[in-house]
This record gives C-alpha cells, sequence and structure tokens, in this order.
C-alpha cells in the first residue's frame, strides 16, 4: 500500500479536532519524508490544518469556517507520557470549570513538576506553572482550586470577594478526605495560598485542618489578596488585607 494510501486510510479513522503527529503513522523512518509531503498536500487541499511544526488536526466545520481543535487536544501529549501522568491543566480553563470565570483564553496553562518555557501552538499560548505535589488523577481537581487561591487576583473578569465566595462553596462541597487531601497538598504552596485555606477551613469549622496551616505561616508576615471582612471574617487572624 503506498505512504499516501496509508496516511488517507488512518486520518479517515480520526475523530474531528483530533490533534496528530507522526507518530500516530506506523511508517518506516526512512519514510518519513514521504509521508511529511503527503500531509502537505492535504494541508493545501483542506482536509486536514497544521496546528504547529509536526502537529496536525482534522478540523471540525463550524458556521464561520474550520474550529480550533480543543485546549486539550493541543496540550495531551505535555499532560501524559508513556501512561504517567505529567501535567495537568490549569489556568482559566479550570477557573471556567470552577465557576470563577465566563471569560476564554488563547493562553493554556499547564501545572509540571518540572520548569518549563513557554511555547506557542498555532494560536495558543502555552505557559507552565511549577507544581511541587507529586502528580496523580486523583490530586489534579484539588490541584486545580489550590492554583485558584494561589492566584486569586489574577482570576479575569471578577473580584477576588466573588472568587472567594464561589472557592469557599466548592471547598464546603468536599468529602472529608477530599479536605483532608486538600489540607496536605496546600503545604507545598506559598503562605499566601495557605493563609487563606487555612481562613476558609476555619470559617466552614475545620478547625483541626485550619490550626494545621496556621502553624506553617510566620507570625509577622501579612497578605494583600483585597478579600474583605465582610467576606472573610478571620481575616485579621490571617492577617489577610
Amino acid at each position: 500500500m503506498k505512504i499516501s494510501d496509508i496516511v488517507k486510510y488512518r486520518i479517515d479513522r480520526f475523530k474531528k479536532g483530533y490533534v496528530f503527529t507522526f507518530d500516530d503513522f506506523s511508517i518506516p523512518v526512512d519514510k518519513i519524508s514521504a509521508l511529511k509531503k503527503v500531509l502537505s498536500r492535504l494541508v493545501e487541499s483542506g482536509k486536514i490544518a497544521r496546528l504547529s511544526k509536526g502537529k496536525y488536526y482534522k478540523p471540525k466545520e463550524g458556521i464561520a469556517g474550520f474550529l480550533k481543535p480543543d485546549e486539550y487536544q493541543v496540550v495531551k501529549d505535555l499532560l501524559e507520557e508513556d501512561g504517567k501522568l505529567i501535567g495537568y491543566m490549569t489556568g482559566i480553563i479550570s477557573y471556567n470549570k470552577l465557576g470563577l470565570t465566563s471569560q476564554i483564553s488563547n493562553t493554556i496553562q499547564v501545572g509540571t513538576n518540572l520548569e518549563k518555557k513557554s511555547i506557542k501552538r498555532g494560536m495558543y499560548n502555552i505557559r507552565f506553572i511549577r507544581q511541587r505535589n507529586t502528580l496523580n488523577k486523583g490530586n489534579i481537581y484539588l490541584l486545580q482550586i489550590l492554583d485558584s487561591i494561589r492566584f486569586i487576583k489574577r482570576i479575569p473578569d471578577t473580584t477576588t470577594n466573588d472568587s472567594c465566595k464561589i472557592i469557599m462553596n466548592i471547598i464546603k462541597n468536599l468529602s472529608v478526605e477530599e479536605k483532608e487531601y486538600l489540607c496536605k497538598l496546600v503545604m507545598k504552596y506559598n503562605p499566601a495560598t495557605r493563609a487563606l485555606l487555612g481562613a476558609i477551613f476555619e470559617l466552614l469549622k475545620c478547625e483541626t485542618y485550619a490550626a494545621s496551616i496556621y502553624k506553617s505561616l510566620r507570625a509577622s508576615t501579612t497578605f494583600n489578596l483585597n478579600i474583605s471582612e465582610n467576606i472573610l471574617k478571620n481575616n485579621k487572624k490571617w492577617r489577610i488585607l
């Protein structure tokens, strides 16, 4: 079977919006050059679109033309490697998921245990934040909550007061096990994140977790988070301004 036939056969079976690379084709190394030429012709014909160097996708059609692939497809290779979790989506994407903002962005933020420089893929800017906790599928949601606390002043199209109220309600509805795990995970976050979570735990009558976090903070440190006493009634104790 010709390389062009193999490629077309494979692409026909991809779902629309699926991002693929050369690795998705069972092509010998000495045939990669031919594979690139076939893919270039398919891009020119409009059957597929190029996301960035070496990355393509089978586009969905919308009213105004081709739709861009969803964010997960754009960064999926940065989230998992050989079946191992190496990153998770955070930032505005998770703020949307948590109900903290309705804004969308062409910037995708990825949490990872390694220091990485920002990269660009097509219309997307991909930025990385350092996550000091070990990643597993059971803690991603909790890490996204902690990231929203950490970057509460950067959540777009809202106020820190409104964000704090929503986050407090999210934490209130966590299970006892999830709250306990959240308390463990936050110990690897910066002091301001620990202080705000501790204050929230105290207001939710989770005194054991609050006391544990309080002990981890320096007595002289204050945290300028722009959260009023009407929202966080114990902000003075936790030195949150």
